[in-house]
């Protein structure tokens, strides 16, 4: 969030909308003789990044035992300050994953059905034919209710500083007519994941930002993680992204999150992904049933679990992950099951485009493969 949808889960990447796990079918990288990840090569595919689009770059690699973060751009138009390695930034549709780990959480606790429909927990709200897994797969047919918010640079400046009620955002789906039958085909949607958080504060009886708080957050220590509200700011060390309106640079760093609500408000740090990213992938965070669960693919989802994107490499490697996107911000976390590469990465845009990936196919071919 906040992104449009698509036919896919990780085919595509796009700064402005969101630096997914997307393209990497497209890879054409093989694996080499060295395994570790070279410092040199991350740093141009950064560098390349910056000069295809994006004002900033941040990332974080992890790979056996070697562990470094890189960065290029800058952190602000009109000043030369770098970006902050461990800045803070708008993780978008990565708070997915958080949201669903909360509701397989309480799956294992014996409290929610993942094969229920969602109305047996929220009476009235979306079709009856609806699971609770669905919702999490993307497999709902909910319409995305993102597709009808002005989103447009020059159009979501009227609407940047709104707040927004989860059932404000529902009812703009609810308004319109499946997508298709539930269970039949896989499309993203925002939606999904608004239900889902109406969910979390069902079954939990707490506003869902504090179910993820105290279930995830404060275990893992996880400081500079925040799910901000109405919060328009973002504190702390952090870079700004941009946008084009009227035909020149506008910062887009202040918004109220709560358009993207659970499909995408959390606010991070690369460091604090990748904490969360090993726990979650070694089992810390999930009992056994739920961990297969999270990353159990169909024929109908054949890349997405349960808010988890799941893919293998051209190269062989599995990944597993989210990205994100919000205005002026893109993200990534990625992970192999055996959590010995991992990749968190976050782009800030600037008010020019770009192809962005073959850097990006780049950075993955040198972590992963």
């Amino acid at each position: 969030m906040v992104q449009r949808k698509s036919s896919r889960p990780l085919r595509r990447v796009r700064l402005v909308a969101a630096l997914t796990v997307a393209g990497l079918v497209a890879a054409t990288g093989t694996a080499l003789a060295d395994t570790s990840a070279d410092r040199k090569v991350v740093q141009e595919a950064l560098d390349q990044l910056t000069a295809s689009g994006a004002l900033g770059v941040q990332a974080r690699v992890a790979d056996g035992s070697q562990r470094f973060t890189a960065r290029s751009g800058k952190a602000e138009l009109g000043s030369n300050r770098p970006v902050p390695e461990n800045g803070r930034f708008r993780v978008g549709s990565i708070t997915k994953t958080f949201v669903s780990t909360v509701l397989l959480q309480i799956a294992g606790e014996g409290k929610l059905d993942l094969d229920a429909p969602v109305v047996r927990y929220l009476p009235g709200t979306i079709d009856g034919r609806i699971t609770v897994r669905q919702v999490l797969q993307h497999t709902s047919g909910l319409y995305n209710y993102t597709d009808a918010l002005p989103l447009d640079p020059d159009e979501f400046e009227r609407i940047r500083y709104q707040h927004w009620t989860p059932a404000q955002l529902l009812k703009i789906a609810t308004d319109k007519p499946l997508d298709f039958d539930p269970g039949t085909r896989w499309s993203y949607s925002n939606t999904n994941y608004v239900v889902a958080g109406l969910l979390v504060e069902k079954l939990t009886g707490k506003p869902y930002g504090k179910a993820v708080e105290q279930r995830i957050l404060k275990p893992l220590h996880l400081t500079d993680t925040e799910v901000p509200g109405d919060n328009v700011d973002i504190r702390g060390p952090h870079a700004h992204g941009y946008v084009t309106v009227a035909g020149k640079p506008n910062d887009i760093t202040r918004l109220n999150p709560s358009v993207a609500w659970a499909a995408g408000e959390i606010i991070s740090t690369t460091r604090d992904l990748d904490t969360f990213g090993v726990a979650l992938a070694s089992g810390k965070l999930l009992k056994p049933a739920q961990q297969r669960e999270i990353s159990k693919t169909t024929t109908v989802s054949p890349e997405y679990g349960l808010g988890l994107g799941v893919q293998t490499l051209p190269c062989g490697s599995k990944v597993w992950g989210h990205g994100g996107g919000i205005p002026g911000y893109s993200s990534q976390l990625l992970t192999t099951p055996d959590t010995k590469k991992r990749l968190e990465l976050s782009a800030t845009s600037a008010p020019t485009g770009g192809d962005p990936n073959p850097a990006f196919l780049k950075l993955l071919n040198e972590v992963f493969c």
